[in-house]
């Protein structure tokens, strides 16, 4: 009973890591807000001082550089971002992006809009694989002899060899 107890509390707690491991990886849905620009030239969380001409935000787990892609579904405008500061902290909202990302992805007269947050180096990109690829035949025959590939100075080599020969053949 004991050991079924302590394998279930393994598995309970390595569902649970895995879990937030997996969290991190996926989509995030929620709202998204902009700083006041009365945050601009302000220190960050990353010690980086805000600009609000510069693609960045504050998510409350991603580390500090990291990349993420922002989506609007509203108006299909998307938007690439680094993490420099930490937040935000209001309920509801997942992410608070510089004045220039949140224009870049319209959502400056609204004020807070839903979007979706992807890190930026996960988003896999779809391809179609050709069906068949046609590879061409290579010739792959060698041309020895041939006196466009034989190095000059072998040409001259069988040359004199010739010469000597038909000296030393002479009586």
């Amino acid at each position: 009973m004991i050991h079924k107890l302590k394998i279930s509390l393994v598995a309970t707690l390595l569902l649970a890591i895995g879990f937030t491991l997996l969290q991190a990886q996926v989509q995030q849905k929620g709202k998204a807000s902009f700083y006041a620009q009365k945050f601009h030239g302000r220190k960050t969380a990353s010690g980086e001082r805000l600009h609000l001409d510069s693609l960045t935000c504050a998510h409350r787990t991603y580390p500090f550089g990291t990349k993420l892609k922002v989506y609007n579904p509203a108006n299909g405008r998307s938007v690439v971002v680094r993490v420099t500061d930490r937040g935000p902290y209001v309920r509801g909202r997942i992410i608070d992006l510089s004045w220039r990302a949140a224009k870049e992805l319209g959502i400056i007269s609204q004020g807070v809009a839903t979007v979706f947050v992807q890190k930026y180096n996960d988003i896999i990109v779809p391809f179609l694989a050709d069906e068949e690829i046609e590879l061409p035949e290579l010739d792959l025959e060698t041309n020895e002899g041939s006196k466009g590939i034989t190095p000059f100075w072998q040409e001259m080599k069988k040359d004199l060899m010739k010469s000597t020969n038909a000296a030393n053949s002479r009586p």
